[in-house]
């Protein structure tokens, strides 16, 4: 059985078992309480799909691309609870998720996923289609541009705003299906922080 979790947009939760049947999901388009919500929609989405932390098998973690308070809760959240109980950790690009709910959904072609990334931004990553085991081939990004400056598609533009767990689960189930590897485990920001270590140490007077 997997967990998975995404705070790249909102807050989600879901239960999905290794054929990717989506046993329960829980959501929350809420953008600035992911520390406060996370933890209640665990619970939930494990109640629901009437599964106890032991029988998880797979904690899957959406690292992004997203901002950088939001993303580090579901990472951490992800982290904590594989830790627990003692289950592997499964990073997937949050936008492969949205990418296989659209092509499953009955997309064909070109696709462009563009989600919010604050300050006037947009993350944006570009796919090609499914693979022999289903899922979406990246063909640019994930990438960081002001909206004049995303990439031109000849198919489809996704304006997304909120990351469904349930499909990121199918993704890693897929995934694990198809024996390849799983996206680095390393949050996908894709832009400096905004406080640097200081180039030289400051000066003390007496």
């Amino acid at each position: 059985m997997l967990l998975a979790i995404d705070t790249s947009a909102g807050s989600g939760v879901a239960v999905v078992d290794e054929t990717g049947l989506v046993r329960a999901e829980r959501a929350t388009d809420d953008t600035m309480r992911h520390a406060e919500a996370i933890g209640v929609l665990i619970a939930e989405a494990l109640a629901a799909a009437g599964v106890d932390a032991a029988d998880v098998d797979g904690v899957v973690a959406g690292v992004g691309p997203g901002p950088f308070t939001g993303l580090r809760v579901g990472i951490a959240a992800a982290h904590a609870f594989a830790f627990g109980a003692g289950c592997r950790m499964l990073p997937v690009v949050s936008h492969d998720a949205l990418a296989l709910a659209w092509y499953l959904e009955g997309g064909d072609g070109p696709l462009l996923v563009v989600t919010d990334a604050r300050r006037r931004e947009r993350y944006w990553s570009s796919y090609e289609g499914l693979d022999l085991h289903g899922l979406p081939v990246r063909a640019g990004g994930p990438g960081l541009a002001k909206p004049h400056a995303l990439p031109e598609t000849a198919g489809t533009r996704l304006d997304a705003h909120h990351v469904s767990a349930a499909s990121l689960g199918m993704v890693a189930a897929r995934t694990l299906a198809a024996g390849i590897a799983f996206a680095p485990d390393e949050p996908l920001y894709l832009r400096s922080p905004d406080v640097t270590p200081a180039a030289a140490p400051k000066r003390v007077s007496a």
